[in-house]
């Protein structure tokens, strides 16, 4: 096996903050992401992508030094659990690293196959069920405004809070989108019990919120987590609290459901034990992303039939994408047409 990486900027359509990017350095307009290209003795070829997060403490560098120590004979398309094996045995370990590579053998597996990646895994895909809500960054008022009058197409918005102006964030949603379904994402900003609850109920008088996800830092005690979830009048969701499969047993003490990313969990294997898990301990599961191309998000879209929820649109809020995979038609996901791994095609220039 062969291994080639490359470094790309994704360009964001808006300025990009949540409350984390805020408090550091006030949002972002590129996003550095890192391509992982597979190919083996037979010119099967694989792609995979990290999108690493500073929320993470990753980096593209990081991801590099990660994939610097990786040998490529030890992957496989023929056998990826020793390949998986191979890769967590790799000390310390760049999730959104692992996560590139093994996309990259997942698609070079299908491909072998002659299925869809969705196929392959025995989970197939129901056209016209997979809804993603499309995610609206934290801004001043107006362009908030704007963004989600630009985004009226897609039925259900993500809005980022967790600043000193949520207030007027949700009033200039509303101006724009008096009844549309939300869906609320803290980003760990609201410190403790109390402030988190306080905002939950506010947020519940709205009337049309379908949940609010990563309330509290993810360092919250189980105990405080446990509070929150027994007064909360909204569902909760955990994002930064929830990594793998081995968070799913906290998780279901604190929270009602969780959001799997595959650069957290360190890709498609992970990811679906890790959805697996969350579901055996009665927690609702959700897809999410990062700033990604069409490389993840179609990856993660192939794990829909393990979710209650989608957040899959991170190809949607950049201008470059260097490729075509799974279609968003007015926030519903499609594999139409699409008769192989992840469907992918390089777009044309």
């Amino acid at each position: 096996m062969q291994m080639r990486s490359w470094r790309f900027d994704l360009k964001l359509r808006h300025l990009w903050a949540i409350a984390t990017d805020v408090q550091r350095s006030g949002g972002k307009t590129l996003c550095p992401v890192v391509f992982v290209e597979l190919t083996d003795a037979h010119g099967r070829r694989g792609i995979g992508e990290a999108s690493p997060s500073s929320q993470y403490h990753e980096t593209h560098e990081t991801v590099a030094t990660f994939l610097a120590r990786v040998d490529p004979r030890k992957l496989s398309f023929d056998d990826i659990p020793a390949s998986v094996t191979y890769l967590n045995s790799l000390h310390p370990g760049s999730y959104p690293a692992r996560c590139a590579i093994d996309l990259a053998l997942h698609d070079g597996a299908a491909k072998a196959a002659k299925l869809p990646v969705c196929d392959y895994l025995g989970l197939g895909f129901t056209e016209g069920r997979h809804s993603t809500s499309f995610t609206i960054g934290i801004d001043n008022p107006e362009a908030v405004e704007a963004k989600v009058v630009e985004a009226s197409p897609f039925p259900i918005l993500k809005i980022k809070l967790g600043t000193s102006h949520d207030r007027e964030t949700l009033r200039a949603v509303r101006q724009a989108a008096p009844k549309k379904k939300l869906r609320v994402d803290a980003n760990a900003a609201w410190a403790t019990p109390d402030e988190a609850l306080r905002n939950i109920e506010w947020l519940a008088t709205d009337g049309n919120i379908e949940f609010v996800e990563q309330p509290m830092p993810p360092t919250t005690s189980p105990t405080d987590q446990a509070w929150l979830k027994q007064r909360s009048p909204l569902p909760l969701i955990g994002d930064e609290s929830f990594q793998n499969a081995a968070d799913a047993e906290r998780c279901a003490n604190g929270f009602h459901g969780v959001n799997m990313k595959l650069v957290k969990t360190g890709g498609m294997h992970a990811g679906k034990a890790a959805l697996e898990a969350a579901r055996a301990r009665g927690l609702k599961t959700m897809i999410g992303c990062m700033i990604e191309s069409s490389v993840l998000i179609s990856a993660g879209a192939h794990l829909a039939e393990l979710t209650d929820y989608l957040d899959l649109d991170g190809n949607v809020l950049i201008s470059n994408d260097p490729y075509e995979g799974v279609r968003n038609t007015r926030g519903v996901l499609s594999f139409q047409e699409v008769t192989e791994a992840y469907g992918l095609r390089t777009r044309q220039a």
